[in-house]
């Protein structure tokens, strides 16, 4: 196989020049501060700005924009919330099951069209999601999963079965699939930066390599202490995703939980030719701890999922597991046995933020001067979008569909704390590996 680089962020951090942004010097007063410079962040200063042109905007991030799971993960702009369909349903209700769904169709639309019309740089293409099963018993949940969203009312999904799925991408492992036009894939670092400069260029400040340090009250107003500088600001958007745990007022609404990937060097024409994907959609199977694979712009393939790891304490160092990476390696082969023998240019991991019901939450962090968004569960790349512009209705105190859906300051399952909550992630995840077993009955299983 050769050896694989092993980067501290991601491959997508590789392919552009980026010059390093300035870092707070000094103290600042500014109307909002935006904690975190990924696409929520990055999105809600966006959206503030373009409803309040005088704003005083300002975005601190602890280390490069894009550095967090927003530069990453693996690039599909899509409807997924939470994990999937029937679970929301379970824990929502299905009439909000439908309302997520449809908040993500609008996410998914939302990040098309903002990146044609502020030309943003990232690589798209709007190729749609096939959500394959692999199994007898992966057919059967997909096929209940399509069943129960025509119930609820979605549209836009269908079963197709093997034989038309062979004419779509080949693999000896396909049954069936869940299609879905509604899905982009993106370079999600090259759409960080895209991002940095546009917003620089509508006067929002910001600032890289600038951690915060505490999030104070001050009288009516906010203090943030950073290495170099105070920071006061009227309202604070904690845009922090997985790294919420890291304030208080966030502590115990999620957990990090690290996802890894792999990526071969560009596959060859032979290669394409007897796979087949001349539509180039991006792809899932139904497993509880589920793959994720994709072609880059110069057709690299990139796999990521399989398992996860988890962290005891506030430790965020858990982006390279060499296990997960090897077992990577061999579902790449296994999914397409024509690569067998190819190069893997590149490995990484990164966090994703996880409630105890898997779903996620955004809000009010005690009142109104304090808004969160956090709780991706790896699925964030529209996602995030659509709740920088429900973040912004929030700052500026508007009520509006967005504010109203369901999601939107939602009482969250605290997370016990330690030694209780290790036992809870042990239990849960222990859970998934044993469905998966069972359901997985391909060769060569887990």
């Amino acid at each position: 196989m050769g050896e694989q680089q092993q980067t501290a962020t991601s491959w997508w951090m590789t392919t552009r020049e980026v010059a390093p942004g300035p870092s707070l010097a000094g103290d600042l007063d500014v109307d909002v501060a935006i904690v975190g410079g990924g696409f929520t962040g990055l999105a809600t200063a966006y959206f503030l700005r373009r409803d309040e042109a005088a704003m005083r905007i300002a975005v601190l991030e602890s280390e490069r924009i894009g550095f967090g799971a927003s530069g990453r993960n693996g690039g599909f702009n899509m409807t997924l919330f939470g994990l999937t369909l029937g679970i929301t349903a379970l824990r929502f209700g299905k009439a909000n099951a439908a309302a997520a769904h449809h908040y993500m169709e609008r996410a998914v639309d939302t990040l098309r069209d903002l990146v044609h019309d502020l030309r943003l740089d990232c690589d798209y293409e709007h190729p749609g999601f096939l959500r394959v099963a692999t199994s007898e018993s992966y057919r059967s949940r997909i096929q209940r999963e399509i069943e129960l969203a025509h119930k609820i009312g979605l549209l836009g999904i269908e079963w197709i079965d093997a034989d038309r799925l062979a004419q779509e991408v080949r693999s000896q492992t396909y049954l069936g699939a869940w299609w879905e036009p509604r899905c982009g894939l993106l370079n999600p670092a090259k759409l960080c930066w895209s991002w940095q400069e546009r917003l620089s260029e509508m006067g929002v400040s910001i600032y890289e390599r600038t951690p915060v340090q505490e999030l104070a009250r001050d009288g009516q107003r906010l203090r943030l202490l950073t290495a170099n500088g105070v920071v006061h600001a009227d309202k604070v958007v904690l845009a922090t995703n997985a790294w919420s745990h890291f304030f208080p007022q966030l502590r115990r609404k999620q957990l990090p939980v690290w996802t890894h990937i792999v990526l071969t060097e560009p596959l060859e024409a032979k290669h394409l030719a007897e796979i087949g994907w001349q539509h180039r959609q991006g792809i899932e199977d139904a497993r509880d701890f589920v793959h994720y694979y994709r072609l880059t712009a110069d057709n690299r393939l990139l796999m990521g999922g399989r398992d996860v790891t988890t962290a005891r304490g506030m430790e965020m160092d858990h982006d390279l597991n060499d296990e997960i990476f090897a077992g990577l390696r061999r579902d790449v082969v296994e999914t397409f046995p024509c690569l067998d023998g190819i190069r893997f240019a590149d490995q990484w991991g990164g966090p994703v933020s996880v409630p105890v019901d898997m779903a996620p939450a955004m809000g009010y962090a005690g009142d109104h001067n304090l808004v969160y968004s956090l709780g991706c569960v790896g699925h964030g790349v529209s996602l995030t979008h659509l709740n920088g512009r429900t973040a912004a209705d929030l700052v500026l105190g508007k009520k509006s569909d967005l504010t109203d859906i369901f999601f939107v300051n939602r009482r969250t399952i605290p997370w016990p704390p330690n030694p209780l909550r290790a036992i809870a992630v042990k239990a849960i995840l222990g859970y998934m590996h044993y469905e998966d077993r069972k359901m997985d009955a391909r060769p060569g299983s887990r």
